[in-house]
């Protein structure tokens, strides 16, 4: 299996939808995926990210499917600095506190742990177990690994956001999610993917084929 994550185009904040500039690198990012081998197109409920879905959908001739528990995370709390955004709680973390997040848990530090996106994180990654698991994926998360139950190799679309997005990497990649927002960013309509070998009985492990790829809106 192959999973494309893609962020969506340039937004306009307000109305929740593409800017021109984001409509043309939506466009941009169709062609790029046009032989990628895609059989099912997903997407946030947000319109950025079904906007910028509908053009990889229309030129597929695919519909797109939604799913709720990608839409974009929320995050703060109560005594919660920088309203309690991942990002800069995550490199505040490692630039002014030098957390080891990988000896330490990010969920028990006071940024994170009455931190919203906490929890918005927890439901990504129970949700995305599930997709990976009910939707004929056939991949049943267990610990760092995946049982594989899948006969044949199928590529999929996923259309999210940037912090959606982080916790589903964060989870499918077992990296902690704040240490993911700091060190992996990506940009508008960036292409990740996710390549899960196709070995039924076996564990197998996500090997990442690809990261914030952009060549497409260079210009």
């Amino acid at each position: 299996m192959r999973i494309i994550f893609v962020r969506h185009g340039e937004p306009d904040y307000v109305r929740d939808c593409l800017t021109q500039t984001g409509k043309k690198q939506a466009q941009a990012c169709a062609q790029r995926l046009a032989h990628e081998g895609i059989s099912a197109v997903y997407a946030s409920p947000m319109g950025r990210a079904t906007e910028t879905a509908s053009y990889t959908a229309a030129l597929l001739g695919l519909p797109v499917q939604i799913l709720d528990y990608m839409h974009e995370v929320v995050w703060g709390g109560p005594e919660t600095p920088d309203e309690g955004h991942p990002w800069t709680l995550g490199a505040r973390m490692i630039d002014e506190d030098n957390v080891d997040f990988f000896r330490q848990d990010w969920r028990a530090h006071p940024f994170f742990a009455e931190n919203a996106v906490t929890r918005a994180y927890d439901h990504v990654a129970a949700c995305f177990d599930a997709f990976m698991a009910e939707h004929g994926y056939g991949y049943a998360h267990q610990g760092r690994r995946f049982l594989c139950n899948a006969q044949a190799q199928e590529t999929v679309a996923v259309f999210s956001h940037g912090g959606s997005g982080a916790c589903a990497l964060a989870h499918l990649l077992s990296l902690p999610y704040p240490y993911v927002c700091t060190v992996l960013p990506y940009d508008f309509t960036s292409v990740i993917i996710l390549e899960f070998p196709v070995r039924p009985g076996e564990y197998v492990h996500p090997r990442v084929e690809l990261f914030n790829d952009i060549a497409h809106i260079r210009g």
